[in-house]
């Protein structure tokens, strides 16, 4: 069985270990690169100790496994088949004791498993095995092994001290390269679960609506979001397109990759070329270094142009070989680079329209219609207002901390009855004004804006009868009429474009005194 290492035995460094030490602690120091410098140190213990195959284990984050972290002297595949419990195997016990093993003969060590399979068992080859810890002040952290031919009990008890002395100097090396592994690790599962997130939050089923027209919009998204077709999304400002966009997104084989969003509307037109595309050092004033443009931005993802018909002209045939070639040039370059991208654009302006003015290029149209989804404007879907008005009464009470838990009957009518210019957009900003103006956990009718407000509601509601009105518009009219013409009644009529006898029929019906106008 692996024997440990005695501490009362004579301890010296003779001047070929030396030179060695200085060397690995050398290459532990000569690079930042903390995996290199334990390949590095391998490889000079594979000169200086005549070592066959050496292995650097660590501890796997938030579990007790320990891999094969640097090899030397086998493949990446037996590197990988490396992988130990605690207490499993003589690298797995080194690790649970923190002690030293030597093995003098592996043939005869039933402990020796032999996981990476590079230690081929014949009789006339014998080869010995010692493993050493790796230790951040009291705790284990991984083990160091080396393997080479059988010489002596001594000169293993040699090499074992020496490699004891290696694993001192590369242990904060090592520490350094388990907290990387560590915080890789946890950077992985948090990146697995934000996109999980941003999935389940732009799935379809958290896209609020129930009428008809919105079911066909959810079953286009479903249909199209497993491929890597060109989308536009077409529909009047506020009626979701941008969300539409992320549903598709992040519900695709792409989720994992970039989705960058562009406001093209946004970009100046001398600025729209270089912001898209990229452009190299130098090509104009205040290009200071080489820039990558949005498109090599979304590489392996998605880009989302909004307001796609505002791209000026010319630019629009830059996008077109975009779309054909998937190829960009950036501004001053004459490299041709590859892009792997999908590309959704949206407009709410009549794309036919802008072709027939000049506006819009035919042949980019039709490259960008593959797969047209046109979003209805919120009031040729009333069923959904309700849905809404709810879904965004709950999400501003909780992010403004509102105790606010329903609309009034009134505020229900104007809503339903209010015909939405601004669609869903102005609904949302409608809803939150009205959760920071309720105090009693109840959104009124009077809470909404003044143009959703019935005549009720407001209380400013009709007060007299439409024969009350008429008669007081008609006096106001003649006595307004008297006072331009001095009194006399016979202009006050031509004024008035009426007979003098109506008009001193109504004077007297209303009781005016024509004398009080002279």
């Amino acid at each position: 069985m692996g024997k440990k290492r005695k501490n009362n035995e004579p301890q010296t460094t003779s001047p070929e270990e030396l030179t060695t030490l200085y060397e690995v602690a050398k290459a532990v120091g000569a690079t930042l690169d903390l995996r290199q410098a334990l390949y590095d140190v391998l490889d000079i213990l594979a000169r200086r100790m005549e070592m066959r195959h050496g292995t650097v284990t660590l501890m796997s984050p938030g579990e007790d496994i320990i891999q094969v972290e640097v090899a030397h002297g086998m493949s990446a595949n037996a590197a990988r088949r490396g992988r130990y419990k605690l207490g499993e195997g003589i690298t797995g016990r080194v690790v649970e004791t923190g002690e030293p093993m030597i093995v003098p003969h592996i043939n005869e060590e039933p402990l020796f498993l032999d996981r990476t399979r590079v230690r081929r068992r014949k009789k006339d080859d014998d080869i010995s095995f010692l493993c050493v810890p790796i230790k951040s002040g009291a705790k284990v952290i991984g083990a160091i092994s080396v393997d080479r031919t059988f010489k002596s009990e001594s000169s293993l008890k040699a090499d074992l001290r020496f490699l004891t002395i290696i694993a001192t100097l590369i242990a904060r090396t090592a520490v350094n390269l388990e907290a990387l592994n560590r915080e890789k690790d946890q950077l992985h599962r948090e990146n697995t679960r934000l996109t999980q997130a941003l999935a389940d939050k732009y799935a379809t089923t958290n896209i609020v609506g129930n009428s008809n027209k919105m079911k066909e919009v959810f079953l286009l998204i479903e249909q199209v979001s497993g491929s890597t077709a060109t989308v536009i999304i077409r529909g009047e400002s506020g009626t979701g397109k941008e969300l539409v966009a992320s549903a598709i997104h992040y519900n695709s084989p792409r989720a994992k990759g970039p989705f960058i969003k562009v406001n093209c509307s946004a970009l100046p037109s001398s600025l729209i070329e270089s912001e898209l595309f990229g452009h190299n050092r130098g090509a104009f004033t205040g290009a200071v270094k080489d820039k990558p443009g949005r498109f090599e931005l979304a590489d392996k993802g998605t880009i989302f142009l909004d307001e796609i018909a505002s791209i000026p002209i010319e630019t629009q045939a830059k996008l077109l070989r975009v779309l054909q070639e998937r190829e960009i040039e950036r501004v001053g370059d004459i490299r041709t680079r590859k892009v792997d991208v999908r590309i959704i654009a949206a407009t709410n302006r009549d794309l036919e329209q802008a072709m027939k003015q000049g506006e819009f290029r035919e042949d980019l149209y039709w490259r960008l219609n593959v797969f047209p989804i046109f979003l209805p404007p919120l009031r040729e879907r009333p069923t959904d207002i309700l849905l809404l008005a709810d879904h965004f009464v709950e999400r501003y009470a909780q992010q403004h901390e509102k105790d606010v838990r329903r609309l009034s009957t009134a505020a229900i009518d104007a809503l339903t009855s209010y015909h939405w210019p601004g669609n869903v957009r102005e609904l949302e900003n409608c809803i939150e004004r009205a959760v920071l103006l309720s105090t009693d956990g109840v959104i009124h009718s009077y809470h909404l804006p003044p143009s959703l407000q019935t005549a009720e509601g407001s209380k400013t509601g009709i007060s007299t009868s439409l024969e009350a009105a008429i008669a007081k518009v008609e006096k106001d009219l003649i006595s307004d009429a008297l006072k331009s013409s001095a009194g006399n009644m016979t202009q006050a009529a031509r004024i008035l474009q009426s007979t003098e006898r109506i008009i001193r029929y109504k004077v007297k019906k209303y009781n005016l005194n024509p004398r009080r106008f002279r």
